[in-house]
């Protein structure tokens, strides 16, 4: 098996992949995602919850037809939960069985063999037969003992198994690693990855986000939704920013209640598809408020439509 063997794919074939996906991406992120695949490095992606960072791990497995294996991370994850664990109660049973039947031959080898391990999502990229993608998602929620655990294998893509000496990858992985940024990573750890940020959308980037995941959403809507969570997102100090999930959540809401243009009184009716929490709601209603918002949809849709409709840009012909 060729153990360096290169994912072969260019920017403009990423590109097209990541739309046939419904994932609207830039040529930066482009850029960095296919300089991680052609370098064979972890890509480490950072940035607000809900801003698209797993979906790209999910939409990598799917461009190239392979398995997605998810490490979800949590505070007090050990390397046992990552990596294997051993089958303690069959090595028992076998132990039993040998004693069952008078056999004296048993040795360590027996019973810490292939056969009894228990793959572990770290274990299970290592060993695969086809180049999987390794997803390890929130990284930041684990403490720095398990980031230097890692380095063994994000640097040299194998696993050191002390009853069975070093395992090294049929195929490196694609690994994607996340981070909500929650607390600080180690130097260790980025060095070893190549950096993509990801940012809360534009306006035009969310409508498009919208459009594609959800073609039945008017023109019309999908601009006053973009319009709307951008102005919550600016205006507003909050637990938890509105993220793209959110943001599609409304959308359908909002197409569930037979309507194809926000409203006051539908923007009071849904708001519980944005916020998640009272302290927000709170938050909205003290300073900014439907009625704000709304004000502050039309007005910026307004703005658009006649920039869209006139191209005469101020000259004295323009009868617009």
């Amino acid at each position: 098996m060729d153990k360096h063997s290169n994912t072969v794919i260019t920017i403009p074939e990423l590109r097209v992949a990541f739309e046939a996906q419904g994932y609207i991406s830039d040529k930066e992120l482009l850029t960095t995602v296919y300089l991680a695949l052609k370098l064979e490095k972890p890509l480490l992606i950072e940035g607000a919850p809900g801003v698209g960072k797993t979906e790209i791990a999910k939409v990598l497995s799917k461009v190239f037809d392979t398995d997605l294996i998810r490490l979800q991370c949590y505070e007090g994850l050990d390397e046992n939960k990552a990596l294997y664990e051993w089958n303690y109660q069959r090595q028992l049973i076998k132990i039993q069985m040998s004693r069952d039947s008078a056999c004296q031959n048993l040795s360590e080898h027996d019973i810490f063999s292939p056969e009894y391990l228990l793959e572990r999502p770290l274990l299970k990229a290592i060993r695969a037969e086809k180049r999987p993608v390794l997803l390890i998602d929130e990284i930041d929620k684990t403490d720095e003992e398990f980031e230097a655990f890692l380095f063994e294998i994000l640097s040299d893509f194998q696993i050191s198994i002390p009853e069975l000496g070093t395992v090294k990858a049929n195929h490196i992985p694609i690994v994607v690693l996340t981070s909500n940024h929650d607390r600080e990573l180690s130097e260790g750890l980025r060095r070893r990855c190549i950096y993509l940020y990801i940012d809360y959308p534009s306006i035009d980037k969310e409508i498009n986000i919208i459009r594609a995941k959800i073609p039945e959403a008017t023109e019309k809507l999908a601009l006053q939704i973009a319009t709307a969570v951008n102005h919550l997102r600016n205006n507003l100090v909050l637990a938890k920013q509105p993220s793209i999930a959110e943001t599609l959540d409304w959308t359908r809401s909002i197409i569930a209640m037979h309507a194809d243009h926000l409203d006051s009184t539908l923007i009071q009716q849904t708001m519980g598809l944005l916020f998640k929490n009272r302290d927000d709601l709170m938050a909205f209603q003290k300073d900014l408020g439907t009625d704000r918002l709304y004000s502050a949809v039309q007005q910026a849709t307004n703005i658009t439509s006649e920039n869209t409709t006139c191209q005469c840009h101020g000259t004295e012909s323009c009868g617009g």
